[in-house]
């Protein structure tokens, strides 16, 4: 009796959350899956269609070029962010002066608002917008910035010299030391600058429509590339925390023992730390490619700036088909379309956990 009164308490609290599942989730995808053999559009009564959907949609030029889009945005994206994400949490995971300030300095474009963040990045990439102007910086000054690179370099080096040739252990970036060598690189440069020794380089204001224009950059729309460098900014440090905190668990002994053997930084990598963090980076690595494949805010809020066939992903060109297309809603189109993106999201996590680095992938 009184397992049975349990089971009615469970039951009980879990009632609200089985309620969501079964209409927003099991319902739901009833519902799709039989709209996808119809040609309803939510004004008609519907049609059975049969297969007509799937067929016509690789037939659409559109619907290949979102599956392409989402193909590479999804492999492009999570192996950068990825990479970057484990690269940060290598360095927070050092025992450095201000760990706090970076850990939080780097975390903060994950907890600002998505159409915030797109809004200001759409801005920064206009024609005559910031990056544009960093770029034509760049490409006026770099002799000048090549000298006072090598000359912070050069008097680094003669510093760190002068000091251990007088007995005193002095880090090749000990913070007193670089600080002299910044500061005498930029005062050197500026007067070679202002004594024309050293002339900018002649070229006009760069530009680059980034998001208004359908060309490409190694087979990558410039918009859809816009939006994968803004995807990596800001979906980075949600990765770097997750392995900071697997960083943190991997036993002290293990890099004691491999110190010992005589590792190389470079093989305590990856003999040592990516093998003991193996669980977090599958996840790390699957939770990436189901956000990539499923991408649809920031193309949403690039659809009034660039060309569609420059952006479109498989997410939104569901929404697209409902909404955007100017004439009567596609649900059955749409619907077809939610389905494939949906089991082309199972495939690729299948493969990722048969192949990558899950205890069946080949890094076990």
């Amino acid at each position: 009796m009184k397992r049975r009164g349990d089971w009615v308490s469970a039951f009980i609290f879990l009632l609200p959350l089985l309620f969501t599942l079964a209409v927003a989730f099991i319902y739901a995808f009833v519902r799709t899956v039989y709209f996808s053999f119809t040609d309803y559009n939510l004004f008609h009564i519907t049609k059975f269609v049969g297969l007509d959907n799937y067929t016509q949609l690789f037939a659409d030029y559109r619907f290949v070029l979102a599956l392409t889009h989402s193909l590479v945005y999804a492999v492009v994206v999570t192996a950068s962010q990825t990479f970057l994400a484990l690269l940060l949490a290598i360095v927070l995971n050092q025992k450095i002066r201000g760990l706090t300030f970076f850990r939080a300095a780097y975390y903060v474009p994950s907890v600002a608002s998505s159409v915030a963040i797109t809004l200001i990045f759409i801005w920064l990439m206009n024609r005559r917008g910031t990056v544009n102007w960093l770029l034509t910086a760049l490409g006026r000054y770099w002799p000048l910035i090549v000298i006072g690179l090598a000359l912070v370099i050069l008097v680094q080096w003669l510093q760190v010299f002068s000091e251990r040739r007088h007995g005193l252990p002095a880090r090749a970036f000990d913070p007193a030391l670089l600080g002299i060598s910044l500061l005498t690189g930029v005062v050197v440069t500026t007067i070679l600058g202002q004594l024309g020794v050293v002339h900018p380089y002649p070229m006009a204001d760069a530009v680059i429509p980034w998001l208004t224009t359908r060309k490409m950059f190694l087979g990558i729309p410039l918009p859809l590339l816009s939006v994968m460098m803004l995807n990596i900014w800001t979906t980075t440090p949600t990765m770097m925390l997750l392995l900071l905190a697997g960083l943190q668990d991997v036993p002290q002994e293990l890099y004691e023992a491999a110190d010992m053997d005589g590792a190389t930084p470079g093989q305590k990598l990856l003999h040592v730390t990516v093998p003991a963090i193996r669980p977090l980076l599958f996840m790390v690595i699957t939770m990436g490619l189901i956000g990539t494949l499923q991408v649809f805010d920031q193309i949403a809020i690039m659809a009034g700036v660039a060309p569609l066939e420059s952006t479109i992903t498989l997410a939104y060109y569901v929404y697209w088909n409902m909404f955007g297309s100017g004439g009567l809603p596609k649900v059955g189109m749409a619907s077809a379309a939610a389905l494939v993106l949906a089991a082309l999201t199972l495939v690729i996590v299948f493969i990722q956990r048969r192949v990558g680095f899950s205890e069946k992938g080949w890094y076990s």
